[in-house]
């Protein structure tokens, strides 16, 4: 840092998001609306010409076009002038708070998006990398189940009806260390090892199927890939072991479809202790590292 480089404050943003109307989370050329591009303008309108850095998220989980979110978590860096200029006055980190209410009040038109919370980061925390787990909740309602129009954008309305216990018997030995290639969409140079902490099936009281799925991180379109797989099963297509057996395909096939993207909200994210962000996000700086090196010999 140079004698005339501001310090820099990390703010911690708690959101929440519709996702119907935008193209997934990250900034995008060509004019696509995004929610990171939504908040980003927003900051940087909010911020003016405070000196400091141009405002950028960091997102806790990338979604996709479609998908909601309830729980996410991002973390941008502003100087001390840029914070002041956010929330309109002067003080310290308790006013971080009313970072909230000005991005939901300058987002309020679409209403799509708002700021639950802002909070000053404790030392070491990084959205992305001192996460220990990602919960995604994907809805779906088959011929049995209530279907209110109400919950339309958030739900999957499938025209046949599904089985539970199949879709319980398919996703109880999923769980695990595995690579998921069968169930991600390949990026060059990412991996798709992940540790799957748990998958499981259940009805709500309107008899709409409702699963959850934890694990360190995904891939891209695990999720819904997983939910697509249990689709097939669901209705008999494919046997319940199908499901644990193409872990070992080492390629996505084509048995089964990715469901739909507005079925599926990020609920959670999870942090550890304020003492251990700084290790946890250097666990998972390196673990992701080692796991995208390039294969030796």
């Amino acid at each position: 840092m140079t004698e005339d480089a501001p310090s820099l404050v990390r703010v911690r943003l708690d959101l929440a998001y519709d996702g119907t109307d935008f193209a997934g989370w990250a900034r995008q050329a060509g004019g696509l609306r995004t929610v990171q591009g939504a908040l980003e303008g927003a900051l940087a309108v909010a911020v003016g010409r405070a000196p400091g850095p141009v405002p950028r998220l960091v997102v806790a989980g990338r979604t996709d076009a479609g998908v909601h979110a309830t729980g996410q978590v991002a973390h941008v860096d502003l100087s001390e002038s840029q914070l002041a200029a956010l929330v309109r006055r002067r003080g310290g980190g308790e006013e971080a708070a009313r970072v909230a209410d000005r991005l939901t009040g300058m987002l309020a038109a679409a209403g799509d998006v708002v700021v639950h919370r802002a909070t000053i980061a404790p030392p070491g925390f990084d959205a992305r990398f001192s996460a220990v787990h990602r919960r995604y909740r994907y809805r779906i309602a088959d011929t049995t189940a209530a279907r209110d129009p109400l919950q339309r954008r958030r739900t999957l309305w499938h025209p046949r009806a599904l089985e539970l216990e199949l879709l319980r018997a398919a996703a109880d030995p999923m769980p695990g260390l595995h690579d998921f290639a069968a169930y991600c969409r390949p990026r060059p140079g990412a991996t798709t090892i992940r540790s799957l902490q748990a998958f499981g099936w259940d009805r709500d009281a309107d008899g709409v199927l409702v699963a959850e799925v934890r694990a360190d991180a995904f891939c891209h379109g695990m999720v819904r890939s997983l939910v697509g797989a249990s689709l097939a099963i669901g209705t008999g297509r494919l046997p319940p072991a199908r499901m644990h057996q193409l872990l070992h395909a080492g390629a996505r096939t084509g048995e089964f479809a990715t469901a739909p993207a507005h079925g599926l909200t990020l609920v959670e994210v999870a942090y550890p202790a304020d003492a251990e962000l700084t290790a946890q996000a250097e666990r998972t700086r390196a673990r992701r590292g080692a796991e995208d090196a390039p294969p030796m010999g």
